[in-house]
């Protein structure tokens, strides 16, 4: 197994490129929506998130490859993108003015206390579903210089034609010698809708995703997921993860051989730990294994405000060292710290600056900064 390279940012327009849907978030706050009046709106992406982070906090040239149709909530979010500083490559739809396509809509409240955050989908007739290959080309972007490239498990979920989508572009990114990233983010209630259309069962969804991820990760140089996500995203053997403290790394850690065996492409692999005391107050933790080391972060006790955005917040801190040549405990660090940090805001994207993340990475505390 040879060691993650990763290309000089000489001369490269983007230090990352994602691939992913873009959706809008409805967020009553703590009110639940059977009651709620109003929303917040939020742009968000699991894979877009990661592009938006390390642009606004970590001041790197990121991209996002997407669908956009052209209709009021599309130009909402164009904005968002742009306020990011993100380059759009989009593949365009005309909205009819009926039915779509759309931009996708997730529901999530944030919950309270013993109650705990609500999450449903609407995506409908969604415009992202209508990628497949040959949307983009991917020779030109490619060429521009793309150190590394991210996509994930919810953007691979959408359709058949959606993970081909995403098999292509790894396969040009390694052909310009990109680092290749993937996050499982296994989504169940995504996975039985994806697999039904296939004819595939609800009760055997997780066989057949693991179907179409494994094809996807057999590309890929650095993963992110927990051992739930390898379980039921790769159909890999583990221990019961109901038998682990949910802070323990040994069930993680224990499944790297079983990793490196199945995908021997595998360079790292990392994930956030959360121990979940209430909807506000979170145990926090992460690790990282990397060219057969073990690395874990500190633990930290957060009051969360929203957790949604977090596992984004870590791949994309973690990505930022990893890019700017830290060693992999501080990478780790920042990923965890940034994690961290975005539970305490509203929304899915971060809302601070390196020096905030470093302070926290290095110990820091919630003091007041003066």
């Amino acid at each position: 197994m040879s060691s993650l390279s990763i290309p000089s940012a000489n001369g490269m327009a983007h230090d990352l490129l994602a691939l992913g849907a873009l959706v809008t978030r409805l967020d009553p706050g703590i009110i639940p929506f059977a009651e709620a009046n109003e929303y917040l709106l939020h742009v968000s992406g699991g894979e877009y998130n990661v592009a938006a982070n390390l642009s606004t906090c970590f001041g790197m040239k990121t991209a996002i490859a997407s669908a956009m149709v052209n209709y009021p909530i599309g130009r909402r979010i164009e904005y968002a993108v742009q306020r990011a500083g993100v380059t759009p490559y989009y593949k365009r739809f005309e909205h009819d003015g009926v039915r779509g396509p759309n931009m996708a809509i997730v529901w999530s409240d944030r919950g309270q206390g013993a109650r705990a955050p609500v999450v449903f989908y609407n995506r409908s007739n969604e415009a992202a579903q209508k990628l497949k290959p040959g949307s983009f080309d991917w020779d030109a972007i490619f060429k521009k210089g793309v150190r590394w490239f991210h996509s994930g498990g919810i953007f691979s979920a959408l359709s058949p034609v959606t993970s081909e989508l995403v098999i292509e572009a790894m396969q040009a990114a390694k052909k310009a010698g990109a680092v290749v990233s993937f996050d499982l983010n296994y989504r169940a209630k995504l996975w039985a809708v994806a697999v039904a259309e296939q004819g595939i069962s609800a009760d055997q969804a997780s066989e057949g995703a693991a179907k179409i991820l494994r094809k996807i990760v057999n590309n890929v140089d650095v993963l992110v997921g927990n051992e739930e996500d390898l379980q039921k995203g790769l159909g890999l053997k583990g221990q019961d993860v109901e038998t682990k403290g949910q802070l323990d790394p040994s069930a993680f850690f224990g499944m790297m051989e079983s990793v490196t065996k199945d995908f021997p492409n595998i360079k790292a692999v990392a994930t956030t730990l959360r121990e979940v005391h209430s909807t506000n107050r979170h145990s926090w933790s992460a690790v990282l294994w990397m060219d057969g080391k073990t690395y874990q972060a500190p633990t930290a006790e957060l009051d969360v405000y929203d957790r949604v955005g977090g596992g984004d917040g870590f791949a994309a801190g973690l990505f930022y060292g990893l890019l700017s040549g830290k060693p992999p405990e501080e990478s780790l660090r920042l990923g965890w710290a940034h994690g961290a940090l975005v539970t305490t805001t509203p929304g899915d994207t971060s809302m601070f600056n390196l020096d905030q993340v470093s302070a926290f990475a290095k110990g820091g505390s919630a003091r007041i900064q003066r």
